[in-house]
């Protein structure tokens, strides 16, 4: 399984790890933050979140980045260049949710 890492970063009191990759036709998106300042925050040192889009919400990436033939790895590089912030989790679960596009998300800490 071909995975991205959409926005990675480590700091003195912090590391978040966010990636996407597909299982079967479904695409995950699949963070991961640990450190001083997550335990401040969620009373734990790690915090864990994963968002599952459908194969609607794929199909509408694909659309959404103007990509032919279900091309999951240059949907991985396009969703790579265009979600690569901290925000990345939140934004992709914005857009999906804006066009009414049902995913399956949960966390854990």
């Amino acid at each position: 399984m071909k995975s991205v890492s959409l926005y990675h970063f480590t700091g003195p009191d912090i590391k978040i790890s966010i990636d996407a990759y597909f299982d079967g036709d479904k695409l995950i998106i699949d963070g991961y933050d640990i450190g001083k300042r997550v335990e401040e925050y969620w009373g734990d040192s790690d915090y864990e979140y994963v968002l599952t889009i459908p194969p609607e919400g794929v199909e509408f990436l694909l659309a959404y980045f103007n990509i032919v033939n279900n091309g999951q790895e240059d949907l991985l590089a396009a969703m790579a260049a265009k979600f690569n912030t901290n925000t990345c989790y939140s934004d992709i679960r914005k857009l999906m949710s804006d066009n009414g596009i049902t995913c399956e998300g949960f966390s854990w800490s």
